[in-house]
């Protein structure tokens, strides 16, 4: 009789323990619409919207194939405090927007990040349009960033093109804007002011050589 109670209850605790699998991984399954903040969304295969951005430490990092649409109505507000302190322009850098070190959890898209702002760690693989790109996050863009007024990424590889500025503490292509700040550049710089480690200039701006420690 205990054997068979052992038996039973064996087989009871692994049904139990296989159920929840099954549940975790139902949970990660890729979906087609995720929206944030939410922890039920991990993976998504078609469009992410975002009404709000998590705080940085207490991001659920994202993977999105496809398409990230951010509707953060606080974005229409930093573009106008920005531009009141376009004068101190020589003392912005990536300290002041975000740290000078990548966290660890980062949301990824793989495709096309729309917003009016992004204020979570984000690696964007592809097209970013916003109206003041990331503020107070590290973030990273790989491909072409376009903005009508900023673009402030910690490292972007590629092309960022905007109206009035382009910040970043890495730069690996071409900045366009009227004023391009970047503190470890190999490429130019196209713009009314121009700073990278190695110069500041007028009109263009260039470093193709290793930052020196």
């Amino acid at each position: 009789m205990k054997i068979n109670f052992m038996i039973m209850f064996s087989l009871f605790a692994g049904s139990m323990v296989s159920a929840q699998d099954s549940l975790y991984i139902r949970s990660d399954k890729p979906r087609l619409i995720g929206f944030s903040p939410s922890k039920e969304t991990k993976n998504v295969n078609g469009m992410l919207i975002k009404y709000y951005d998590e705080i940085d430490q207490e991001i659920q990092p994202k993977k999105i194939n496809g398409i990230g649409l951010g509707f953060n109505g606080l974005g229409i507000f930093f573009p106008v405090l920005f531009l009141v302190n376009i004068t101190t322009i020589d003392n912005w850098g990536i300290n002041d927007i975000g740290s000078d070190h990548l966290p660890d959890k980062m949301n990824e898209i793989n495709g096309m990040q729309l917003s009016i702002i992004n204020m979570e760690p984000t690696v964007t693989n592809g097209l970013e349009l916003s109206l003041s790109s990331n503020i107070g996050a590290p973030s990273v863009t790989n491909g072409l960033a376009v903005s009508p007024l900023y673009n402030f990424h910690h490292t972007t590889q590629g092309v960022a093109i905007s109206t009035i500025a382009n910040v970043s503490q890495k730069c690996r292509g071409v900045q366009v804007a009227l004023i391009n700040v970047c503190k470890d550049s190999r490429g130019i710089q196209i713009g009314f002011w121009n700073e990278n480690e190695k110069r500041k200039m007028p009109l263009i701006n260039w470093n193709f050589k290793n930052k020196k420690l």
